[in-house]
Parts: C-alpha cells; sequence; structure tokens
C-alpha cells in the first residue's frame, strides 16, 4: 500500500492525515490546507483517501440512499448525519434563501448546520473529475466499527474523545498519531481524520461495508464507504 490519508473540515480549509508503513505503528504525517484541490494534490498517490463531506450531490430533490442508510446505522446518533442538498441549494447566498429552495426541490428546508459548509461541499463538487482514489466516508460509523460494542458519547465531550483514542488504538498507536497535531485543527477534528483512513484503508482493500451506490450530480457515485 502507498499510504493512506484521512480528511476532514476545519475552520478555513481542511486537516490531512496521511498514514504509511503499516497498522498499529504507521509513520503518521499531518497537515491543514485551504482547499479540496491542495488535499487532492497532497494525497496524490494513497492508495485511497477517506474525506468526511458529500463527494456527490443529488441531481433532483430525491434523497441520497446512503444518507438515510448512515443515519439508520448509527442509530441514536443520527444527528451527526447531514443529508446532503442539491447543489442549487448550496449556491443560495443565506440560509433563509437556502431554505425556500430547499423546499421547493425536496419538500423539506436545510439545516444551519448543512448550509454553514457549504463552501466546503462546494469545493469537492468544484474538484473535476474527481479522483478514483478519493472516497467519502463517515468518521461516526468508523468508530462504532472499530468498537462496536461501545456507546459513544459526543465527541466535543473529554469522555467522547478518550473513547475514540481508545476505540482508534486498535488502528493506530496514539503516541504516534497524536503526538504533534498540526495548528488551526480541533482534536476532535484530527480524531475524525484518524478514523477516516480506517474506512480508506478497507476501500482500498475491497473490504469496505459501501452504503449507497446511485448516480448524483457530474455522474459521481453517492456513496460512503465503512
Amino acid at each position: 500500500m502507498s499510504g493512506i490519508a484521512g480528511v476532514d473540515g476545519v475552520p478555513g480549509g481542511w486537516v490531512v492525515v496521511l498514514l504509511r508503513g503499516r497498522a498499529p505503528r504507521w509513520t503518521v504525517r499531518w497537515a491543514v490546507v485551504a482547499s479540496a484541490a491542495e488535499v487532492v494534490e497532497l494525497t496524490a498517490g494513497c492508495a485511497a483517501v477517506g474525506v468526511d463531506i458529500p463527494l456527490a450531490l443529488p441531481v433532483d430533490g430525491t434523497p441520497r440512499a446512503c444518507d438515510a442508510l448512515c443515519a439508520a446505522r448509527l442509530g441514536r446518533a443520527r444527528s451527526s448525519v447531514f443529508p446532503a442538498p442539491p447543489r442549487e441549494v448550496l449556491l443560495e447566498p443565506t440560509h433563509e434563501a437556502a431554505v425556500r429552495r430547499a423546499r421547493e426541490m425536496t419538500g423539506r428546508g436545510i439545516s444551519i448546520q448543512t448550509y454553514n459548509i457549504r463552501r466546503q461541499i462546494l469545493s469537492w463538487d468544484a474538484v473535476h473529475p474527481l479522483p478514483d482514489n478519493v472516497i467519502e466516508v463517515h468518521p461516526e460509523l468508523a468508530v462504532r466499527g472499530l468498537a462496536p460494542g461501545t456507546e459513544f458519547a459526543s465527541k466535543k465531550t473529554a469522555r467522547g474523545a478518550g473513547q475514540r483514542i481508545a476505540a482508534l488504538t486498535r488502528w493506530v498507536d496514539p503516541a504516534r498519531a497524536l503526538a504533534d497535531l498540526p495548528e488551526g485543527a480541533r482534536l476532535d477534528d484530527c480524531l475524525d481524520a484518524l478514523a477516516a483512513t480506517w474506512s480508506a484503508a478497507r476501500w482500498a482493500a475491497g473490504t469496505a461495508d459501501v452504503l449507497g451506490g446511485e448516480e448524483g450530480a457530474r455522474g459521481r457515485v453517492m456513496r460512503v464507504a465503512v
């Protein structure tokens, strides 16, 4: 394996973790970059790149199957899934306008959380063509795959962070992975990026659970790898 990467959004950009070698004693490299295009450049040559953001948008008002499947798997933690809206909704200049457009197109509104990450979603939408090694993932599903018996607290809490670190020890050496985190990224962002690498590695190995699979905008497949 030429290496794998995990990517999560941070204010103003993306935190990227690159793992090379073999689990759990990976060689770990961190970076914070401003755009999706920079992520693609940084991770060129990786066997797989797991990104925690919708990479394929619906072409109309039909919900993405992968969003519903992710929510169903997460159960009580389903609130961490933000259904991806059509591009036209994300292009609206205000949340109020986006809510109106979303209701016209889908019959329901758009949350302020989803609207607030519209630039990050559109940043990836603008990467065309999307490299074959880039796959959409969901870190909350990844940590539950690593520790299926754990009732995870919010990742914003100390308990939740500790639970995620404990789960990730089955995949990475925390002393190596967390020893030198980059400026511009919070601990929970970095833990999400690390979780994303687990799903990315499974995708590269052909062992990932793939949720969804229908074609979306720009001919991209709307799917999430776990």
